[in-house]
């Protein structure tokens, strides 16, 4: 009875393990409850290539942030510093600041891209892995009792 109950826990736990993620609107789901994006990349680490997908949109996310910031601190900087003293206005500081913000455009929007990627890789794995699919537990019987048969 011991093993039945072990193996019958097995089952479900490995049922409930395997969970589909869904990106709505930025915020990330799992059976419709928000997660954090840290439980987002403990259930990535099942499938080692969604993670690196993610971790690079992840990676993209604080680089294209900093330059946003690094860029509008510039220009504003160099803004206010025109406004108040008798120096010309655009200076090479605006300028930086300004290439800094427009190359931030593209790498913000390639995060999206490669987040999405990692999480629609880590759903089709749970698909074509098939916890669910290749996965089957039956209860036999035959002359010397019952028993569990399982089958990958």
């Amino acid at each position: 009875m011991k093993n039945l109950l072990f193996l019958i826990i097995i089952f479900f736990s490995t049922v409930s393990i395997a969970q589909e993620i869904k990106l709505e609107k930025g915020k990330y789901y799992v059976d419709g409850n928000q997660i954090s994006t840290r439980e987002t990349k403990q259930l990535l680490t099942s499938n080692p290539e969604a993670l690196k997908l993610f971790k690079s949109g992840l990676s993209k996310e604080s680089t294209g942030g900093f330059l946003i910031g690094f860029g509008g601190a510039l220009v504003i900087t160099d803004l206010v510093i025109g406004l108040v003293s008798d120096v010309n206005y655009p200076t090479i500081a605006t300028y930086i600041g300004a290439g800094a913000l427009l190359v931030s455009i593209p790498i913000i929007t390639g995060k999206n891209k490669k987040m999405k990627q990692g999480i629609e890789k880590y759903n089709s794995g749970l698909k074509s892995t098939g916890y669910n699919d290749n996965f089957e537990l039956t209860i036999v019987s035959n002359q010397n009792g019952y028993g569990v048969q399982i089958r990958f």
